[in-house]
């Protein structure tokens, strides 16, 4: 790292002679940590920071689906009006059974996980970074943008001003931010275009994706029930490639995975629940994914798990107006035909 900052600074003296300033002037000393972070070796002591990056999808997926098959048990009176679905519509309209669906996710979260294994890099331990060195590097960016779009002079008055703190925000916010939305975005772009084409095309609809298609009414624990290979390319290869593709340390890449995944079993525990935050931030929700699961919306709503703009934007997302809509017309027509 040290070696990459001397030739980034002797790149700058020649180059960019105008701009030559102390880089430790821009990092805050000492180094002030945000509230989130972790300067142990482990964020949860005696679980390496690996271990619970492979822990934490799965603990996130039981552990919601449990509070949502709770609420199917009929307990409380409370959830009833907010059901997408009758209780006895799972029974009679469902093809797979509760059986048949635990044992295919347990294969691939099973599948998932040992993905993980050999795929994530825990050699640099998120505890032992050099914080100090890498806002040093960032500083140099920042301060040549600040002088490159307000000159040397307002520049350096800027920098002075207010280039710790802006260091400091983009190093522990602004960066990390960025790179969760980009990987989501990274998500929601590989599973729209794969989850398409698995429906246009009859030999991967009928061989592979029909299987997940087998719950005609969702509910929570049958989130990841899929093909294998279908999980394997949508959820496990396309998370892989979000954290890759963003350079996601092993902390960032937990969380990622872990909200996406209880993304998923939100999107699929068939209750518009008004308070439920995965549902109230994102339009991509149970009541939208659960249009796609009926036959009026199967070749629609192809957009999963965060955000609906691939379906705006290519013309395949119909709403539930547009379902009654529907269904009046043909309401209309058969009385007229008696």
């Amino acid at each position: 790292m040290n070696a990459l900052i001397d030739k980034y600074n002797t790149f700058n003296t020649t180059f960019f002679p105008s701009i030559l300033f102390d880089s430790d002037a821009l990092v805050p000393s000492p180094v002030q940590y945000p509230l989130y972070h972790v300067s142990r070796e482990s964020v949860i002591p005696g679980i390496d920071d690996k271990t619970l990056s492979l822990l934490s999808p799965l603990v996130s997926y039981w552990a919601l689906s449990l509070f949502f098959h709770v609420l199917d048990m009929d307990i409380f009176q409370w959830p009833a009006k907010y059901r997408l679905h009758e209780s006895e519509e799972v029974k009679t309209k469902n093809l797979a059974s509760r059986n048949s669906v635990i044992l295919a996710v347990l294969l691939q979260q099973a599948i998932q996980t040992l993905m993980g294994i050999f795929w994530l890099d825990d050699s640099e331990s998120d505890a032992f970074r050099n914080h100090t060195g890498e806002m040093r590097t960032l500083s140099n960016w920042v301060a040549r943008i600040v002088v490159a779009l307000f000159g040397d002079a307002t520049g350096i008055k800027i920098l002075a001003a207010q280039g710790q703190h802006t260091v400091s925000w983009l190093y522990w916010w602004g960066i990390p931010i960025f790179q969760f939305l980009l990987a989501i975005f990274i998500i929601d772009t590989w599973q729209y275009f794969l989850h398409r084409a698995f429906h246009m095309n009859k030999t991967l609809y009928k061989h592979i994706h029909s299987v997940h298609h087998r719950l005609y009414v969702p509910y929570a624990f049958g989130a990841l029930y899929n093909h294998p290979l279908e999980g394997f390319l949508f959820d496990t290869l396309g998370a892989a490639l979000a954290q890759a593709v963003t350079f996601m340390s092993i902390r960032q890449a937990c969380l990622l995975f872990a909200v996406s995944t209880l993304k998923t079993v939100d999107d699929h525990c068939g209750y518009a629940l008004p308070w439920d935050p995965l549902q109230a931030l994102f339009g991509n929700n149970a009541d939208y994914h659960d249009i796609h699961h009926q036959a009026i919306g199967i070749k629609s709503n192809f957009s999963q798990p965060y955000f609906i703009h691939w379906d705006v934007l290519l013309k395949t997302r119909m709403t539930r107006s547009e379902i009654d809509a529907r269904r009046q017309k043909t309401k209309e027509k058969l009385e007229k035909m008696q």
